[in-house]
């Protein structure tokens, strides 16, 4: 139906897609917002209501600010009120008039031109207005943007959250960089990395689970105050915390260490709440969550020892026979299964109130970070929790080139997932002399989850990686809509 409806508008009034540009000054809602009377307008979007009366209309045009009412009559329209007849809810159009209001309130424009620019060939899913199948919403994000303004509201405010991160930084004199995906080694964080082959030199390539090693490259080179906002990648699996692809913040330092980062990362923290939230206690599913600085610490090493009556000085091979025997579980625990384990425990024992650091990691877990000079077997590190959910990481950097290379030798004995090769550019780096420093990571896709109180990942990521349809699920998925 509608392909026979574009053959005859376009046989009457010319093929819409052939439009390429109409002026459109202001989005509607500064239109609405500086309101004047017979002011004349031209403005643009999609038609989301239409309702003919004879020979006049009421219709509403949408765009990514808001919504206005559209007036138009066959005396003002002429031949063009023939094709306002035609158009169809769901068409993105052109129109120019004048402003006014009608008698119950409402800005509306007079319409005095209207040009179809593009034609939907599908309609909008029933009850367009409040599209409510989470996995349709997913699937095709650009019906739920039309659908529900608050997820276009959610993606909004997360660019402005990126945005006032990029800023923050800025002022703190970092500067902002770009490192490699591809990467020939995968390396700088535990996990499963994507492998793939680059034809031209012959080589496989992962795809970066960190920027990590090659943002410590920059501090030996003399960038002693550097930040990426990156993507990266694990090959793993997904849940309302996880995606194989997904955006970190990672930030380096020199001269500091990680106590720096613990109140560079709350003056950040509180002042995203203030600015997004307008508050410094926010609403997180339900519960009130206190960004006032300062923020409690809880050790890593007292909470294992209390749970699981594990020491510091315990290899890795102890402490999970400890933990496992504990758990009565068969199988060896992974450095995500214990992170897991953590954030368990600190739901347990620990009010979620306020943000919370988690200090004293033991040596073994944290290849990269330096040891604590009163004690070897902890490492100066903290992992910042949010109700639970983890959402920053942050140490002062290992820069011992002898002692780097046997954590690595190590991490390879007991890392399953990550390939069996040492980063030995990386420590040739290391070998020429990087300051003391210290290093910051982030998960924007959590901290928007936080800040904007959205229940899973996928309601902050654009377009989450899903499962594939089979064809006829997608047929019926289509049927639906």
């Amino acid at each position: 139906m509608s392909q026979e409806k574009l053959e005859k508008i376009s046989s009457n009034f010319g093929n819409p897609f052939q439009e390429t540009k109409w002026e459109k000054p202001l989005p509607i809602k500064e239109i609405i917002d500086n309101f004047q009377q017979d002011k004349e307008v031209s403005l643009a979007g999609r038609l989301v209501s239409k309702r003919e009366h004879g020979k006049s209309g009421f219709a509403h045009i949408m765009d990514h600010t808001g919504k206005i009412q559209i007036y138009a009559q066959k005396n003002t329209l002429g031949d063009l009120y023939s094709l306002y007849k035609e158009i169809d809810v769901g068409d993105i159009i052109g129109v120019k008039g004048n402003l006014f209001v009608t008698r119950t309130g409402e800005s509306t424009v007079l319409a005095a031109e209207i040009k179809l620019l593009a034609k939907a060939l599908r309609p909008l899913p029933e009850k367009w207005h409040g599209l409510k199948d989470v996995e349709i919403r997913y699937r095709r994000r650009y019906l739920d943007l039309i659908s529900n303004s608050g997820v276009r509201d959610v993606f909004i405010k997360r660019s402005k959250i990126v945005s006032l991160i990029r800023e923050f930084f800025e002022k703190r004199k970092y500067i902002e960089v770009e490192t490699p995906m591809l990467h020939q080694i995968a390396g700088g964080a535990a996990g499963r990395p994507f492998k793939t082959h680059h034809n031209a030199t012959d080589c496989d390539v992962y795809l970066r689970i960190a920027p990590e090693l090659y943002l410590k490259r920059l501090l030996v080179g003399g960038i002693e105050r550097n930040f990426e906002i990156n993507r990266s990648f694990r090959n793993e699996g997904t849940s309302t915390r996880h995606n194989p692809e997904f955006t970190m913040l990672e930030a380096y330092c020199a001269y500091e260490d990680y106590e720096y980062m613990m109140n560079l990362c709350q003056e950040l923290f509180s002042m995203l709440a203030e600015k997004i939230c307008s508050s410094l206690v926010i609403e997180y599913q339900g519960r009130k969550i206190d960004f006032t600085p300062p923020w409690p610490r809880i050790s890593f090493a007292e909470l294992f020892q209390q749970e699981f009556g594990v020491e510091p000085q315990d290899d890795q091979n102890t402490v999970l026979d400890k933990i496992s025997r504990k758990l009565n579980l068969t199988k060896g625990l992974s450095r995500t299964q214990i992170l897991n384990i953590t954030e368990e425990l600190i739901e347990k024992n620990f009010p979620n109130d306020k943000p919370a650091f988690i200090v004293d990691f033991f040596t073994w877990t944290s290849p990269l970070a330096k040891q604590r000079r009163d004690n070897p077997y902890i490492v100066e590190r903290f992992e910042l929790f949010v109700d639970g959910l983890e959402v920053a990481n942050a140490y002062s950097e290992l820069n011992d080139p002898v002692e780097q290379k046997k954590r690595f030798m190590n991490q390879l004995e007991v890392e399953e997932e990550l390939p069996k090769r040492i980063d030995d550019d990386f420590l040739l780096s290391l070998e020429h002399g990087m300051p003391p420093a210290t290093g910051l990571g982030i998960g924007i896709d959590r901290l928007v989850m936080v800040l904007l109180n959205q229940p899973s990942i996928r309601d902050v990521i654009l377009f989450p990686l899903l499962k594939p349809l089979s064809g006829s699920e997608d047929e019926s998925s289509r049927s639906e809509e």
